[in-house]
């Protein structure tokens, strides 16, 4: 029995640095690619433990739940942090970032979240890096959900470490990340003893046995699926265009919003502080979000998920990342969604209606000039 799944052919070493080139081409960036084969929470967590030591103060935007997840990891290492909390359906304000930092000259490092995933907000990255970079720290941004669907210029912000993960507006693999590093977090990380070394979370061994080697191997087993997967998706990405691929996630999002309105939901983000990976919605009051988007599924694969952590039960998302970002799901959605509302009397709007606003929304959003 064969399966294309089974029995992959080896990975050459040249294969994976065309890959790295690859990626850094995508991302536009000069910054150093290296790609664990893990998913994106273990470079994540192993740059807040590379940066982080005694005696550092660190500024992070403790947006839930992966800001507040970034703030625990920099604890651990004994840093002063110093954190940041988003008000509801907000995102950190630039001036409270700016507050912060006046008020705390000793800070030497900024961590945040650009894209909120579980309650699609974002963070005004622009903003914020270049305060950080005025400040003279170093910057450490989760980009995870927001590369390839919103504006990332890691090297026009000044970014020094930034984490990916492919498997959302990239439309890739889960199984392998991206992180790019700049020449100062990578001496901040050398000259921390505490630093990660001879481990899964190094990234120091990833420059010292890869990055500064002849490239002849590999570290540790390569993943031949994962990394095949990765180079697909990046070909795919390039064929279509980044700002194809972009404007299909503002298109997403904007006929997600306005046909929910139709529906009588609210958006639990304002316009300008929304992501375009996905919608969160509130839910009506009175009705947990998990039972509603139960009833919208039924039988029916739709792409509509309760929200996680805090947001558990009380908002509804339209997911359209990815290859989701497309009329059609989110139309898909918007009904199935409409007639569960309609199911338990809560629905305060119509469905063609909502349809109807979404494919106007869509089609003002594809007929905008690019970004």
């Amino acid at each position: 029995m064969t399966n294309p799944l089974l029995d992959p052919p080896p990975i050459a070493p040249f294969r994976l640095e065309r890959l790295e080139r690859a990626v850094a081409s995508l991302l536009k960036t000069r910054l150093d690619i290296v790609l664990p084969q893990a998913e994106a929470v273990l470079p994540l967590e192993a740059a807040a433990r590379g940066l982080g030591r005694k005696g550092i103060a660190a500024l992070n935007l403790d947006t839930s739940p992966y800001g507040a997840t970034i703030g625990r990891w920099l604890r651990q290492t004994g840093a002063t942090v110093i954190g940041l909390e988003a008000a509801p359906h907000e995102p950190v304000a630039p001036e409270a970032v700016e507050k912060a930092l006046q008020a705390n000259p000793e800070i030497s490092m900024v961590s945040f979240v650009h894209v909120e995933a579980a309650s699609a907000v974002r963070n005004d990255a622009r903003a914020i890096t270049a305060l950080a970079r005025d400040h003279g720290a170093l910057v450490l941004i989760d980009v995870v959900a927001s590369t390839g669907a919103h504006e990332v210029c890691l090297d026009d912000w000044g970014v020094d470490v930034a984490v990916i993960g492919p498997q959302k507006a990239l439309a890739g693999p889960a199984g392998i990340s991206i992180a790019a590093v700049s020449a100062r977090a990578w001496e901040a990380m050398s000259d921390n003893p505490g630093a990660p070394r001879g481990s899964a979370l190094s990234l120091l061994d990833w420059k010292q046995n890869w990055l500064d080697s002849d490239k002849s191997v590999i570290p540790g087993t390569p993943s031949p699926l994962e990394i095949l997967a990765l180079e697909a998706a990046v070909e795919r990405v390039v064929a279509e265009g980044l700002e194809s691929v972009q404007r299909r996630h503002r298109a997403s999002a904007a006929a997600s919003r306005s046909g929910a309105r139709a529906l009588g939901l609210t958006p639990y983000a304002s316009d300008a502080d929304a992501a375009v990976v996905a919608t969160t919605l509130a839910a009506p009051p009175g009705t947990d979000a998990r039972s509603l988007v139960l009833r919208a599924r039924g039988d029916r694969q739709v792409a509509l998920s309760p929200g996680f952590g805090k947001l558990a039960g009380t908002v509804v998302r339209v997911d359209h990342t990815g290859q989701r970002a497309r009329l059609a799901v989110v139309l898909d959605a918007l009904e199935a969604l409409g007639a569960a509302l309609a199911s338990s009397s809560e629905l305060n709007g119509s469905i063609p209606a909502a349809l109807a606003a979404a494919e106007q929304a869509w089609s003002a959003e594809e007929a905008r000039p690019p970004v």
